[in-house]
């Protein structure tokens, strides 16, 4: 018998409804969702705002995102971060596209604080979305964290002409702190997207 490879399928659009069931109105409790704070999480709270953008710079209504982070002291909610497990944060979020009416991923969460001393604060980001064979990987940036970012060594190797794409624009916000982050799949705009 000669096996044969299995061919390969892109990514969805079926795994919003199973991964995140709360936004389609399923009676399930997913494991992740767009709030991440909890009332033990120490840090400054923020929200990001933002949407996927295909290479016409139309948003993607069915792109699910999620975020891992470290909490505002830069400590991961995982027993392998050497400082200690902040298990008051969650740190890691999931959401999808499909159900707000302007096709917006939002997370409400803390501002990270650098994870090493080296790294600016930043919010690791992974897109999932149809017509991707495998998913797409890049970070949040903050505009207000200059001096960090400045230093900081993933961001320096970006070519400085695309290194806007990664950082989000802190807004002025009635509900508090609201920074602007888009991601474009394609185009001009493209995001930088990291190979792990």
């Amino acid at each position: 018998m000669t096996l044969k490879q299995t061919p390969s399928q892109t990514v969805g659009p079926f795994f919003a409804y199973g991964l995140t069931p709360e936004q389609y109105g399923y009676p399930f409790s997913g494991i992740a969702g767009g709030d991440l704070v909890t009332s033990e999480a120490d840090g400054e709270r923020i929200r990001i705002e933002g949407r996927v953008l295909d290479g016409a710079g139309e948003p993607i209504n069915d792109a699910m995102i999620e975020i891992w982070q470290a909490d505002g002291q830069g400590r991961y909610a995982h027993p392998l971060d050497p400082r200690g497990s902040n298990t008051g944060f969650k740190g890691f979020g999931r959401v999808g596209t499909g159900t707000d009416p302007q096709c917006r991923f939002i997370f409400n969460t803390v501002k990270p604080g650098s994870v090493d001393g080296r790294q600016a604060p930043h919010i690791n980001v992974t897109v999932f979305a149809r017509g991707l064979l495998i998913h797409a990987t890049t970070r949040i940036y903050f505009s207000d964290e200059a001096e960090a970012n400045a230093r900081d060594p993933v961001l320096a190797q970006v070519p400085l002409e695309r290194r806007s794409t990664l950082i989000a624009q802190r807004q002025s916000s009635q509900t508090g702190i609201l920074y602007r982050f888009d991601i474009h799949m394609q185009g001009d705009a493209e995001t930088v997207f990291f190979d792990i």
